[in-house]
C-alpha cells in the first residue's frame, strides 16, 4: 500500500479511536463558513467534525470491527466523532441540520451497532443526562416523602386524644 493510503487510513482511525460512536454525514452542500460553524457548536460536546475518504474510511472501519457501512459510504463523507455524550452531538447536529437544511446524516454506529438516522434522531429527542438525573432524584424524594406522611398519619392516629379541660 502506498505511504499516502496508509496515511490517510492511519488517519481516520485515529479519528475512531477518539470515541465508541461515529456519525456519518453528507456535507456536499455545506460552505466552508457553515462548516466552521458546525465545528464550533460541536465542541462543547468535545465532539470533532471530519471530512474522509470513503475508502479510507472503509478500510479503518473494517480493522476497528465496525458493522458494514458500504451501502452508506457513497457521495461526500463527513464523521463526527469524539466526546462522551452521543445524544448531546446528536442535538447539536439535529439542531444544526433544522437550522441550516444543508447537512444530511447517513447513518450512526454505537458500541460497535449501526443505527440509522432515524434512531439518531430519537437519541436527540432525549432528555439531557442531568434532566434524566434530576427526575430520578425527584421520584425517589417523593416516594420517601410519601412514605414519611403515611408514618406520620400513622402515629398521629394512635396518639390518645388530649383530656377536655
Amino acid at each position: 500500500m502506498r505511504a499516502e493510503k496508509q496515511y490517510l487510513i492511519d488517519e481516520v482511525s485515529g479519528h475512531l479511536k477518539k470515541s465508541d460512536y461515529v456519525i456519518l454525514t453528507n456535507f456536499i452542500r455545506l460552505t466552508v463558513a457553515e462548516t466552521a460553524e458546525l465545528r464550533k457548536r460541536l465542541a462543547p460536546e468535545k465532539a470533532e467534525f471530519h471530512v474522509v475518504k470513503n475508502s479510507s474510511f472503509r478500510v479503518a472501519a473494517r480493522a476497528m470491527g465496525l458493522p458494514d457501512l458500504g451501502k452508506s459510504l457513497t457521495g461526500q463523507t463527513a464523521v463526527v466523532v469524539g466526546g462522551k455524550n452521543p445524544a448531546g452531538v446528536a442535538k447539536t447536529l439535529k439542531k444544526f441540520i433544522e437550522e441550516k437544511q444543508k447537512l444530511e446524516v447517513k447513518v450512526g454506529v454505537m458500541d460497535k451497532k449501526l443505527m440509522s438516522a432515524t434512531d439518531l434522531s430519537k437519541l436527540a429527542d432525549l432528555p439531557s443526562f442531568e434532566a434524566l438525573r434530576s427526575m430520578f432524584l425527584g421520584l425517589l424524594t417523593m416516594q420517601g416523602a410519601a412514605f414519611v406522611r403515611v408514618l406520620d398519619a400513622k402515629i398521629k392516629k394512635e396518639q390518645p386524644a388530649a383530656p377536655a379541660a
